[in-house]
């Protein structure tokens, strides 16, 4: 996986009318999550803040980071837990982080890549992705920037499931059921098919 550098400052002020304050001046209140429990055993926040202009390289990406965040000098590796943004103007209102080590297994959604020609396109189809991230556990370490994907052998009306797919030092998070993609029979195929039925 890439990484990225952020860097960010610790909050003392957690309420809604610090969290406004803070937007106003271009900063986005955000949670580091770790190994460290509260009393009712759920995973305990360290608030922080950071700028949009240094939030903006890890969001608005199609890429999966690394985030190597330093908060006041101190040095955290995180992934992107969960980001909330405004219904109407997209803009960015919080971030949360969780921290991650080089031994312990995360599951993180990667970016599907479709490599080769589809033998069903050749016939006429129409190649149509239904996801475009498949969710995959392993060390950060191992996971790569993306999962390659060949659909040279896919037949025309034919689909690919997660459940068909396996990926060296990854265990598949996603449902086996899913499908990744598929060839569409389209008009014109549909044509040559009748034709060729026909003779």
């Amino acid at each position: 996986m890439k990484e990225i550098n952020v860097n960010g400052q610790k909050r003392t002020d957690t309420g809604k009318k610090a969290s406004k304050l803070l937007r106003k001046e271009g900063l986005v209140p955000c949670n580091l999550y770790g190994e460290k429990k509260g009393e009712n055993g759920l995973p305990e926040a360290f608030a922080f803040q950071a700028s949009i202009a240094e939030l903006r390289k890890a969001v608005y990406t199609p890429h999966v980071y690394v985030v190597n965040l330093n908060i006041d000098g101190k040095e955290h590796k995180a992934i992107i837990k969960e980001l909330q943004f405004h219904p109407t103007s997209d803009a960015l209102l919080h971030a949360d982080f969780f921290e991650i080590n080089e031994t312990k297994p995360i599951t993180v959604g990667i970016p599907v890549n479709l490599t080769g020609h589809a033998q069903g396109v050749r016939d006429g189809g129409r190649l149509s992705l239904s996801i475009r991230k498949i969710n995959v556990t392993a060390p950060y370490k191992q996971i790569p920037e993306k999962l390659d994907i060949d659909v040279t052998d896919l037949q025309l009306g034919k689909a690919i499931k997660v459940g068909s797919l396996n990926f060296e030092g990854l265990e598949i998070a996603t449902s086996k059921e899913v499908i990744v993609c598929s060839v569409k029979a389209t008009r014109a195929s549909r044509s040559a098919a009748a034709e060729a039925a026909a003779e």
